[in-house]
């Protein structure tokens, strides 16, 4: 149960980062409205407010999230950018994901 609540909260903490970045990114580069900026704060915060939930250390907490934010990330790129993710990049999500199931669940962390 600890393995799939850390995931999870770790993919919505994704998610919460991804549009708050992707947000400027549309006003930026695809024209796309100024008032896109509030949600992406917004969203930003929540992202900063879901990586306090995790009971670890914040370092710890901090480098084991980029293994999940890899996944969402490439997740992204196939339902938003509609490019489907090549074979080295399932690869190197599974080691990343790999490190931060070490890095989350080795024995006496705190």
């Amino acid at each position: 149960m600890l393995l799939l609540k850390t995931f999870g909260l770790f993919a919505l903490t994704a998610v919460a980062e991804i549009v708050g970045c992707y947000l400027p990114w549309l006003w930026l580069k695809k024209g796309g409205s100024a008032w896109l900026l509030l949600p992406a704060a917004l969203s930003l915060a929540a992202f900063a407010w879901l990586l306090t939930l995790h009971p670890q250390a914040a370092g710890r907490v901090y480098a084991a999230y980029g293994g999940v934010y890899i996944m969402v990330a490439l997740a992204w790129l196939w339902a938003v950018d509609g490019l489907r993710p090549t074979q080295w990049d399932y690869v190197g999500a599974a080691v990343a994901l790999c490190g931060m199931a070490i890095i989350m669940f080795a024995p006496g962390q705190r």
